[in-house]
């Protein structure tokens, strides 16, 4: 249970970070600044590693940080239209899906 609760927030963490690098460059950039943009990746990337090697305290605050992505995937849902809208909404599963693994493995590794 354990292993599979790491797997699927790497999993998530590691396919939010390759879609909003996406979003932001290809698919639907913000006007002129979405090399700026990209940068919100950062926090993701640091946390990376202590994902990957299950360390529960890189899943603690990791957790708490996925919720800002999540309110900007839940903002930009109902805010943008077409196909960046369909990207939100991705964010928002992915976000909520990590968040899901993430409290789930630190409540299981504690036990």
């Amino acid at each position: 249970m354990k292993h599979h609760l790491q797997l699927g927030a790497s999993i998530c963490l590691i396919c939010l970070i390759f879609l909003l690098c996406s979003w932001e460059l290809f698919l639907a950039p913000f006007k002129n600044q979405s090399s700026w943009l990209v940068l919100k990746i950062i926090p993701l990337l640091i946390s990376l590693f202590g994902i990957l090697k299950g360390k529960i305290y890189t899943y603690k605050w990791t957790s708490m940080l996925i919720l800002i992505y999540f309110i900007e995937g839940a903002v930009r849902a109902y805010s943008d239209q077409g196909l960046s809208s369909k990207i939100a909404f991705l964010e928002v599963f992915l976000s909520v899906i990590f968040f899901l693994c993430a409290t789930f493995y630190v409540k299981v590794s504690r036990s």
